[in-house]
């Protein structure tokens, strides 16, 4: 069945429907959620929202303006943007994303410390970056989706998002960077 299918038979009441809908979109709202706020018991709540929305508001979808997936993400994102005016934007990282501990255990058992140490390095970079830069790179550099529907989520034009990516990528750069220049001056003094 196709979304369309799906989303038809949700506004009709069919849970069957609306439980395959959680299945294809969890993974994807639930990884964008903990990259923008940082908690496992953050990111429960507001993807458990996203999808109690979908249910009450499956007729308001229209595949004419956007997929479903872009509608899920923007849903998404205005409720962790609305967090995180409402609690602050303080991070806590409690644990691995689950994505990326698979990739961990693999690295970790080929020994391949130095490539752990840099992907933990550029998650904390990315952790630290402003709301709006973190938000367009996990769109378009994680989750996939183009700028156009990127921009369409945030709710900001195409060269704003543009924008936000271009600075993210400076600012990432610089972060690393240092973090490099440092641990080669204490390698030097050590």
């Amino acid at each position: 069945m196709t979304d369309e299918d799906l989303m038809a038979a949700v506004c009709d009441g069919d849970q069957s429907a609306y439980q395959t809908l959680v299945r294809q979109h969890l993974n994807a709202i639930s990884h964008y959620a903990f990259r923008l706020l940082g908690n496992r018991k953050d990111t429960e709540d507001i993807t458990q929202e996203v999808f109690l929305k979908l249910w009450i508001n499956a007729a308001s979808w229209d595949p004419k303006k956007a997929k479903l997936t872009t509608w899920l993400h923007r849903i998404a994102h205005n409720l962790c943007i609305d967090y995180l005016r409402k609690h602050g934007n303080t991070q806590t990282q409690d644990e691995i994303e689950p994505q990326h501990q698979e990739i961990d255990e693999v690295i970790n058992q080929s020994g391949n410390w130095e490539q752990q140490e840099q992907t933990e390095k550029l998650n904390d970079a990315i952790n630290l970056l402003p709301e709006n830069q973190r938000s367009a790179l996990m769109l378009c550099h994680y989750a996939g989706f183009s700028n156009k529907e990127a921009a369409a989520i945030m709710n900001v034009s195409v060269k704003a998002l543009e924008s936000s990516i271009a600075r993210a990528r400076r600012s990432l750069r610089a972060t690393l960077e240092q973090a490099e220049t440092t641990r080669g001056e204490a390698e030097t003094i050590g």
